[in-house]
């Protein structure tokens, strides 16, 4: 252990800033609004005023790497030290992905973890930044306490920060701030032990050496770098040449570190050329989401869920069987569908993946998802992507079917909901909330109206009532029922940092094989048609198509 260093304790007066509202993961805003005086200080006061347990207790910090993580890093390592927190363990080079990050809280029982990261969005100097408190459980801070950090946010006129050099973050050490004490700690390590712990890493190995196998795993220049270069390549034995961008960049490489076909470019590339890569994957910024690809076939991350929980059996870690599913609201139904066949319960919850923690803790659940990417289990309480990367290699070993064969036999059991979601981005804020408050009010009177040939059967706005702790949320989302058993979802996002973005998702399901090729858009054209009437999107937006398409 380093000597201590010395250091006193600052009083700084500051004012309020009226836009620290926590989103469904976080605080996110450009990196330039997180550099003006004050602004990161305010919230993380707010913080450690919000949560007292704090104090003489551990805590976990660390970020994706992005620019701004590091200096970040050091401010919060500083106020934590002023304020009571006895130990911190740091990601060396201020490196932890978000889920081995809830993996490293829950291993050394600390009190919470503070993650830097603006998961998918952009990096760099003119990219975003973000910062999240996650609890005890290792999951993202429940409502009310995100809501009471605003709140005290709003009143703050001081924080408090030592005075002291950096912290040297680039090597495995302890040191002391003041009075507590600083663990920089492998940031892989505790992650990638338990994915061994969760997988048949033998078999999977095997897999990897086979000569009709190949594999190629996209990270996109973020955070899981590192994560499957160890896991992948030194414990699985993946060949280099099948790793690809996996050096982490402040600024990603100048790319979207967003895990599907419109970013994923470079994979893509190689999942379609003649003697490509068998099986593809990727991750985002902070390490949370995952693509898996087969070649020249995407899989969508509603079926993902839905093979997953269809084949948990095939995976040590749930071969004894699922307690349930869950899946967000705006999430296709088809992993419902699984549920319904396995005879276990399928939660229906907000999106945000505090939702699920509840239904984890309480064992009501095993895996859940989100239609953004985002796959998960008990073993954490964040969506993991390295972790169903690694049990669809799990599957395909135990299987010996190709990504392709494996999903065209899911669907000729349980038929295909065919899904997409269209996002429409930078919209004026006013103008996006008036389209929803426009659809707020005409609920009442939707039900057997027709729309671009298609008629409603029902209509609501989701609130959802924890059922482990009676907890209510309201206004997550429009839901629309159409009679042929199509559904349109509308809600605004909640992880973005300038305007708004509406996201419409539409989904209808096709039980007969015959119609299992079709394409996806042309298969919903009519209930694209319908969501925009409905919604009178160009009338307020002034848009008439999305601006991204998944």
């Amino acid at each position: 252990m380093a000597n201590a260093q010395d250091a006193s304790i600052s009083v700084v007066q500051t004012q309020a800033f009226a836009d620290q509202q926590p989103g469904t993961s976080g605080l996110r805003k450009s990196v330039g609004r997180f550099q003006e005086a004050h602004y990161l200080e305010n919230f993380l006061q707010s913080l450690f005023d919000t949560v007292p347990g704090l104090a003489g207790e551990t805590l976990v910090i660390g970020g994706d790497g992005r620019f701004y993580n590091t200096t970040a890093i050091q401010t919060a390592l500083r106020m934590a030290a002023a304020n009571g927190v006895a130990r911190v363990l740091v990601g060396r080079h201020g490196i932890l992905s978000t889920p081995a990050a809830s993996c490293v809280i829950r291993k050394n029982k600390a009190e919470g973890g503070i993650i830097f990261s603006a998961s998918h969005n952009p990096g760099g100097p003119e990219g975003d930044f973000g910062v999240k408190f996650n609890h005890r459980n290792g999951g993202p801070a429940p409502e009310a306490i995100t809501e009471a950090i605003f709140a005290a946010s709003q009143g703050i006129t001081e924080y408090k920060i030592i005075e002291t050099e950096d912290v040297d973050l680039s090597r495995l050490h302890g040191t002391q701030l003041g009075e507590m004490t600083v663990q920089v700690i492998d940031p892989v390590a505790d992650y990638a032990d338990l994915m061994e712990s969760l997988f048949d890493f033998e078999r999977i190995r095997d897999l990897l050496f086979r000569d009709d196998f190949s594999l190629c795993f996209d990270a996109l220049h973020a955070v899981t770098g590192p994560y499957a270069e160890e896991i992948l390549g030194r414990r699985l034995g993946a060949r280099s040449s099948g790793l690809i961008n996996c050096q982490p960049k402040e600024d990603f490489g100048g790319g979207h570190p967003d895990p599907n076909p419109v970013y994923a470019t470079g994979l893509i590339e190689r999942m379609g050329e003649p003697e490509g890569a068998t099986f593809g994957a990727a991750s985002d910024g902070d390490g949370d989401r995952n693509m898996v690809m087969g070649r020249n076939f995407f899989v969508a991350p509603s079926d993902s869920l839905a093979v997953l929980a269809a084949n948990a059996r095939l995976v040590p870690a749930y071969e004894a069987g699922l307690a349930g599913v869950a899946r967000s609201m705006p999430t296709s139904q088809a992993v419902d569908r699984v549920a319904k066949q396995l005879g276990i319960s399928c939660f229906e919850t907000p999106t945000g993946w505090k939702f699920f923690g509840n239904l984890l803790d309480a064992g009501k659940i095993t895996l859940c998802g989100e239609e953004s990417a985002g796959t998960g289990s008990n073993h954490v309480r964040e969506k993991d992507g390295l972790w169903a990367v690694l049990f669809w290699l799990n599957i395909v070993a135990r299987l010996g079917q190709t990504v392709e064969a494996i999903l065209r036999d899911h669907w000729l059991t349980f038929g295909r909901d065919y899904y997409t979601r269209h996002d429409f981005e930078g919209l004026d804020k006013g103008k996006a909330d008036d389209l929803m408050a426009g659809l707020r009010e005409s609920l009442p009177r939707l039900e057997g109206q027709s729309f671009a040939g298609q008629t409603v059967a029902w209509a609501d706005d989701f609130a959802y009532t924890d059922p482990v702790d009676g907890s209510v949320t309201a206004k997550q989302g429009i839901r629309i029922g159409l009679t042929g058993g199509g559904r349109i979802v509308y809600r605004l996002s909640g992880t973005g940092t300038a305007g708004a973005t509406l996201r419409v998702y539409m989904e209808d399901y096709e039980g007969n094989p015959d119609r299992h090729d079709l394409d996806t858009q042309e298969r919903l054209a009519q209930i694209i048609r319908a969501a925009h009437e409905i919604a009178k999107i160009q009338a307020f937006t002034g848009r008439d198509q999305p601006t991204v398409v998944t």
